[in-house]
């Protein structure tokens, strides 16, 4: 049962990884496509040299359509990041399972030293027999 609900929950991950995979190479594609329309440096420097203004059109057509994807890619990575990040709860979750673990390792420390404080005792308690014992023959 919990092997079912494991390979349930990895394949939820591996679909989520893939769609976002997917999201990000159109991203990049759309981009790409839209610088490639800026880069042919032959038509752009004939182009910067035209006074036709269509040309001067194409050329801020090609650069806005740039500038859009560049945007979309930057917004998607955005939100990449920001589901990334742990919610509240996740990090509260964390503190109490971190605290908790530090409270079990502390407890441990406290049970130790208490053990040896009672072998002390109990050497001390030998100990001051054994100069009872002494003084009494003495």
């Amino acid at each position: 049962m919990a092997e079912s609900q494991q390979n349930a929950v990895e394949g939820q991950v591996v679909s989520t990884a893939t769609a976002a995979g997917e999201d990000m190479i159109a991203h990049v594609m759309a981009m790409e496509a839209a610088l490639l329309s800026c880069l042919p440096a032959r038509e752009l420097q004939a182009i910067d040299r035209s006074a036709h203004p269509s040309h001067q059109i194409d050329v801020e057509r090609h650069a806005r359509d740039f500038m859009e994807a560049a945007k979309k890619l930057h917004l998607y990575f955005h939100s990449l990041q920001r589901e990334e990040q742990p919610t509240k709860a996740d990090i509260l979750a964390k503190e109490v399972a971190d605290m908790e673990e530090e409270l079990r390792r502390k407890k441990q420390l406290i049970e130790k030293q208490e053990r040896l404080i009672q072998r002390w005792r109990m050497e001390l308690k030998i100990q001051l027999e054994k100069h009872n014992t002494e003084l009494e023959r003495v």
